[in-house]
């Protein structure tokens, strides 16, 4: 498990297990759908684009300095992403990438990467994230939903990004969600 300010380091965690022979499918929560690239990133954070680095898009410099071989789109769940861009809603609409709610999550057969990225939780539940968005699922209902994924037994690694403003409250919450994992 690598817990993170961010989701960048899910490329080195799967880069990490294709050299361990791993070709890992992905399970990935998260409020944004992190499949930005270098030319439509308005902001240019490289947190928004990962999963887009993962699956081969755009830019390879980072990807190929690692030896982060691209994991087929298909073998891509993205769970909840409801805060989508409009390059980011065009490349998902044509993309393999499997985009769900989180109460119609697919389980991956063999071996998965599970990446949570805390902000798919709706924000009333984790006070004082980087990057809160609305309207998501509260914590019960995305522990259950990565209950569910761990108890597949496929998971062979686990990415936890957590951004959070200090003193805010959410340092408790996912200390015991990442103690849950562990």
């Amino acid at each position: 498990m690598v817990v993170s300010g961010d989701c960048t380091t899910s490329m080195g965690v799967v880069a990490g297990l294709q050299r361990a022979g791993v070709e890992p499918s992905i399970v990935w929560f998260d409020a944004h759908g992190d499949v930005q690239t270098p030319e439509t990133s308005t902001s240019g954070y490289l947190g928004g684009m990962p999963l887009r680095q993962i699956v081969g898009g755009a830019d390879r410099t980072v990807a190929e300095h690692i030896g982060l071989r691209p994991v087929p789109e298909s073998d891509v769940v993205l769970v909840d992403a409801r805060d989508l861009d409009p390059p980011e809603v065009e490349y998902l609409s044509g993309a393999a990438v499997r985009h769900v709610p989180i109460d119609a999550l697919p389980i991956p057969d063999g071996p998965t990467y599970l990446h949570i990225d805390v902000d798919v939780v709706d924000e009333r539940d984790l006070p004082g994230l980087l990057f809160p968005v609305a309207a998501g699922p509260r914590l019960p209902e995305v522990a259950a939903a990565v209950r569910s994924v761990l108890a597949a037994g496929n998971v062979v690694a686990i990415g936890l990004a957590c951004t959070w403003k200090p003193g805010a409250g959410a340092e408790k919450l996912i200390a015991g969600l990442a103690a849950e994992l562990a």
